[in-house]
């Protein structure tokens, strides 16, 4: 499945995070709607895929997808992170 593979090379590029969503329904540019049953199979539905990564990360796992020829459509939204109530430290940023 492409989204075992993106979050395994977001790992290896260093990410910290990243989180895969299975649509239970919905429609595509075409207007066909796909929805979920019991006996469909697990590739016929959208996943969302998501990261919360710096500017840069975002670049390079962009640029990794461009070189590998995968071809997906993305949504790139500026976010805030970081950790709240906890000791350790992690190198917020914002996305684009």
């Amino acid at each position: 499945m492409l989204y075992e593979c993106l979050l395994e090379q977001a790992k290896k590029m260093g990410i910290h995070s990243g989180s895969a969503f299975r649509a239970i329904a919905g429609f595509e540019r075409h207007g066909i709607l796909h929805e979920e049953h019991f006996f469909e199979l697990a590739g016929d539905l959208t996943v969302e895929i998501d990261f919360a990564v710096s500017d840069q990360e975002a670049d390079q796992l962009l640029g990794m997808i461009d070189r590998e020829q995968m071809r997906m459509f993305y949504v790139r939204i500026p976010i805030d992170f970081g950790v709240v109530g906890d000791t350790a430290t992690l190198s917020g940023g914002k996305a684009k």
